[in-house]
């Protein structure tokens, strides 16, 4: 190369932000920019003629580098998460992507590398983090972090806690914090799904029992509240159990102390309650079907937990942490959710809320074997549906459009929502478009 074109070079790589720099065959650096002398703390005196590993000392100089890989295959390798050492000592995230150098003969005379410091990225998403993150919940959402700033408060109080929301949304983990920062945090934290077990075993299981108190009791059996001692009994789905055992709660709760079964012996229980239900335990009361005085005494604080419809805009913050939790767990290195399958995750309503959204990442892990997620990774049930082509009929176009609109309603069970995202029109279209073309029932027209 004349000497002229390499300066023409050297000024152009210089104007360029992302650090740049090519080697030889011998991995010896030939051209270092002035934005790879920043991001290294490495003059470009002192870089030019150096093995690149002596100067960029990367986390995969010495077993996955990447820019060896490209020599090697001649497959270039784009934006690789990866950290550098610098010359201070300091550790930098980087993003690097390299390609192969050639002569007019086509013949490899070397390779370039370009790498992005994200240390400025990287400091922005700890502050989200911190921001949108307590103890392991995660949300932008006003409800959640309003919910996020009494925690504290909530938590060193030794009140009971009623969590209410539905499936899927997180109420263990919330119990799991307000223990974890409350004054019992040394001691345990002990789950029961009051929900799982029949009244005979549930009362064995909260309150422990005697040898021989029923047939197959062959010794005492320490029972939750027990285990407890000292704690917090989380009572999940409380609203499940029968009357009967509402009864022998509420002593638990309003004189702290009970009998285990088979036993006149009275024990106090040293316990901090949070009970949790996906049902509208207010309206139970109101049927009868939950003890008000119960209610009451487990509702000193209630702390409700909005659904994931509700709170759309913390989908992507979640789906970021689960990528990130699956890459650890499946050492993988995807790295991110393309466009297209973020928007198939913000239309749907996850009725399994963030447990539904856990599993569909999880899902697309086992399908994703690049660096991004894609819309045929999801699971079936969220693929697009296509919609079948009115030229394969004959007829008027009244007629073609209805067969589509009763085909499409066979095909989703009768469910008009549904076919109205299959057919991408909105329901209220579906309805009148089905009234003028005659596809409802005399009872179904108002």
């Amino acid at each position: 190369m004349r000497q002229k074109d390499q300066k023409h070079i050297e000024v152009i790589l210089d104007s360029i932000t992302d650090g740049v720099f090519t080697v030889d065959l011998q991995f010896r650096i030939t051209l270092f920019n002035r934005a790879a002398e920043r991001i290294t703390g490495v003059s470009r005196e002192d870089a030019v003629g150096r093995p690149c590993w002596e100067v960029l000392r990367a986390t995969i100089c010495e077993s996955d580098c990447a820019l060896r890989q490209t020599m090697k295959t001649g497959k270039p390798v784009l934006c690789k998460a990866l950290f550098m050492i610098n010359s201070t000592g300091e550790r930098v995230p980087l993003s690097v992507s390299t390609a192969v150098l050639r002569d007019d003969d086509g013949n490899v005379i070397g390779g370039v590398e370009t790498f992005r410091d994200l240390s400025l990225v990287e400091e922005l998403k700890k502050q989200v983090e911190q921001r949108y993150t307590f103890s392991d919940m995660i949300s932008q959402n006003k409800e959640m972090l309003e919910l996020f700033n009494i925690l504290p408060a909530v938590a060193e109080s030794d009140s009971a806690v009623l969590i209410e929301g539905e499936s899927g949304t997180g109420k263990e983990l919330l119990c799991r914090a307000i223990h974890d920062l409350s004054p019992r945090r040394d001691k345990a934290l002990v789950v029961v799904n009051s929900g799982a077990l029949p009244d005979t075993l549930l009362e064995s299981e909260l309150f422990g029992h005697k040898k021989g108190a029923f047939t197959d009791a062959t010794s005492d059996r320490k029972g939750r509240f027990a285990l407890a001692d000292g704690g917090t009994l989380f009572l999940d789905e409380i609203g499940e159990i029968s009357p009967s055992m509402q009864v022998r709660l509420l002593r638990v709760v309003q004189e702290g102390t009970y009998e285990p079964l088979g036993s006149s012996e009275t024990i106090r229980a040293d316990v901090r309650i949070i009970a949790a239900t996906n049902r509208d335990l207010r309206q139970l009361v109101e049927r009868g079907d939950f003890r008000q005085d119960l209610y009451y005494r487990i509702n000193v604080v209630n702390l409700r937990l909005p659904p994931l419809r509700e709170r759309r805009k913390d989908i992507p913050l979640l789906i970021e942490h689960f990528i990130t939790h699956f890459n650890r767990l499946k050492g993988k290195n995807i790295a991110g959710i393309s466009p297209d399958a973020l928007s198939v995750l913000m239309r749907f309503d996850f009725p399994g809320n963030i447990r539904e959204l856990k599993n569909v990442i999880e899902h697309a892990f086992v399908l994703c074997s690049g660096r991004i997620i894609e819309p045929q990774h999801l699971p079936v049930y969220l693929q697009p549906k296509t919609v079948a082509k009115p030229t394969s009929y004959s007829g008027t176009l009244r007629d073609v459009e209805a067969r589509l609109i009763v085909e499409a309603l066979e095909r989703n069970g009768g469910n008009r929502l549904a076919t109205a995202r299959e057919l991408g029109i909105h329901k209220t279209t579906l309805w009148r478009k089905m009234r003028r073309l005659g596809l409802l029932a005399s009872d179904q027209e108002t």
